[in-house]
């Protein structure tokens, strides 16, 4: 069962503004920091939020990391934009191969960084992570749906599937990659998922396809 939500509280213009950017400070901290390095004491340095005005906002740490992850979780849908509204051929499925490739050479997914530095105890920020992810995937899913309904992917393909596929293997792409410093465990892994999908393509049978003739040679097919 995932936590409670907490209440919503009517806030005024500048009690909206010192939430976001407390959550805003929290969430820069989490990225550059890990989640454990990051204290309430640090995010109130940062956001000039004061323990008064931290506590109004947030009850504990873990409220205020939901928070943050939520707010990762917008940041990267934001920065991949119409690429992950549109990924309904092996073209825009390659530019945002493209599009990741550069981002990642600047700073990583802040998203699947999450993954692993979130404590066990803070479920609601992994749930929120969890719900992230699956928008991420059924971004995926949905242009590959589209590809099918266009005869662009086999029929008997599973579009669910091969999207949680190929974000698997981005996901483990982008942790390698910062585990190394180097772009090429993401290309790699990016390259083999977009194979993947692209071994679901349906092709015309090859014209020069060998065929077996009755007396066990074998020669070309003739068109």
């Amino acid at each position: 069962m995932r936590p409670r939500k907490p209440k919503t509280r009517r806030l005024t213009a500048r009690g909206a503004a010192m939430r976001e950017r407390i959550v805003s400070a929290a969430a820069d901290l989490v990225w550059a920091k890990g989640a454990g390095e990051t204290s309430l004491d640090g995010v109130m340095e940062t956001s000039g939020a004061s323990k008064s005005q931290l506590y109004h906002y947030f009850s504990n740490k873990e409220e205020l990391l939901c928070e943050a992850a939520a707010l990762q979780a917008r940041r990267v849908l934001a920065t991949h934009g119409r690429l992950l509204e549109s990924l309904n051929s092996l073209d825009a499925l390659r530019r945002w191969r493209d599009a990741v490739l550069a981002l990642n050479r600047q700073s990583g997914c802040p998203l699947g960084a999450l993954v692993y530095q979130l404590p066990q105890s803070a479920k609601g920020a992994r749930n929120v992570v969890g719900d992230g992810f699956e928008t991420w995937r059924r971004r995926v899913e949905d242009g590959l749906v589209e590809m099918r309904d266009r005869g662009e992917l086999s029929q008997d393909a599973n579009p669910a599937d091969i999207a949680l596929a190929v974000l698997a293997a981005v996901q483990g792409g982008l942790l390698l990659s910062k585990g190394e410093k180097s772009n090429r465990p993401l290309e790699v892994a990016f390259d083999m998922a977009l194979a993947y999908v692209d071994a679901h393509v349906p092709r015309a049978a090859d014209a020069r396809r060998p065929i077996q003739t009755d007396s066990g040679q074998v020669r070309p097919t003739e068109v």
